[in-house]
């Protein structure tokens, strides 16, 4: 959600976006659940990126124009790969190829390791994940060579089996990535390993940065506590519309708050939230009957309504602090005393910063 206030917004600012979403459909954890289930992987994954899309649009968010899957992006893996093994970045292993990071200067920079703790005896990581957030020190696996009873993997020129994990993004990277990328995104995990082995992976290949800018995005928890199945405590869109929440109310409970900040759920932040848009788009509709006219309406208070807005957008895509402001500066006016131009004018510019937001109409 925070991507696509983010390509909103730089839309709404004046900029043209292109922009790229990877879905790891051959992953570990997909395959075991794959097998729990006695079905096809890939058709457990289409059903999944399915779901997801579907979720986006009731959610108002746009799709990225290029949706690349890592199960069509083997033979680039593998490409990257030879290149790696070729320049001693990269090495074969009892049937596996393993990155060794110490042979890439900079190693860990994104996230800032110090690199004095490496261990200095070989270590190596033979899974896709690991659980929690914290480092492997050591070799990261980039190909799994096919064993005994696997059921996913491609006959390749590198021999029979399948891509890694810590591979798959800089192979469906690859196809776009000419010069360096203007802003790479994801969640805060993500700045634990797999950020820096992709960008390790992607600089070794090229002279140029992976990207310009680096957005990390806090996750959502459910009353203080990190969404599990076994905790019983997941949520859906479903979860909330059966409780008679609104697309609009799901969509500001997700974006009203900043994305380096965690965003916790329960009952009463809900509420809150429901009924904070509720109020106002009470305001909204309350200026709306004020004898607008569209065609004729003063400049100034357009300006006033997407100053006060931008101001928020612009410290860093601070949402709340954006709709705040919107809400004091509307709450605060005298309603009686608003001019038709003037009541134009906001509603002007409203309807240009809804195309960011898309709750208020």
């Amino acid at each position: 959600m925070f991507e696509d206030i983010l390509v909103r917004h730089l839309e709404y600012s004046g900029y043209k976006v292109t922009r790229g979403m990877n879905f790891t459909d051959i992953e570990e954890k997909a395959i075991d659940e794959a097998n729990k289930r006695k079905v096809d992987v890939q058709r457990l994954t289409q059903e999944n990126i399915a779901e997801f899309i579907k979720e986006m649009n009731l959610l108002t968010m746009k799709v990225p124009e290029y949706l690349p899957k890592a199960s069509e992006s083997v033979g680039e893996a593998v490409q990257i790969i030879k290149q790696l093994v070729t320049a001693g970045i990269a090495y074969w292993h009892k049937g596996n190829v393993y990155f060794d990071p110490l042979k890439f200067p900079g190693f860990g920079k994104l996230f800032g390791l110090d690199m004095k703790k490496w261990p200095g005896q070989k270590r190596r990581f033979h899974k896709d994940t690991y659980p929690g957030i914290q480092w492997n020190l050591g070799d990261f696996i980039l190909w799994h060579g096919e064993k005994k009873g696997e059921s996913i993997s491609w006959d390749t020129e590198i021999g029979r089996g399948r891509p890694a994990w810590n591979i798959q993004d800089p192979a469906m990277i690859r196809p776009y990535f000419h010069e360096p990328l203007t802003i790479y995104c994801g969640g805060i995990d993500n700045l634990y390993r797999h950020h820096d082995y992709t960008l390790s992976i992607l600089e070794s290949i090229t002279n140029y940065p992976l990207a310009e800018f680096w957005l990390h995005c806090q996750h959502l928890f459910v009353k203080g506590q990190k969404m599990s199945k076994s905790k019983g405590n997941v949520y859906y869109t479903d979860t909330l519309l059966n409780q008679g929440y609104s697309a609009a109310e799901i969509r500001f409970f997700l974006i009203y708050g900043h994305y380096r900040t965690r965003l916790n759920y329960s009952r009463s932040a809900m509420i809150k939230a429901a009924a904070k848009l509720k109020s106002l788009k009470s305001i909204v509709s309350q200026i709306n009957k004020i004898n607008i006219n569209e065609s004729c309406y003063d400049a100034n208070i357009v300006q006033k309504v997407k100053g006060t807005f931008c101001r928020g957008m612009d410290s860093d895509l601070n949402v709340k602090e954006a709709l705040d402001g919107l809400y004091n500066m509307l709450s605060g006016l005298d309603l009686s005393r608003l001019k038709a131009n003037e009541a134009s004018g906001i509603m002007a510019g409203l309807r240009e910063i809804d195309g960011v937001v898309k709750i208020i109409f």
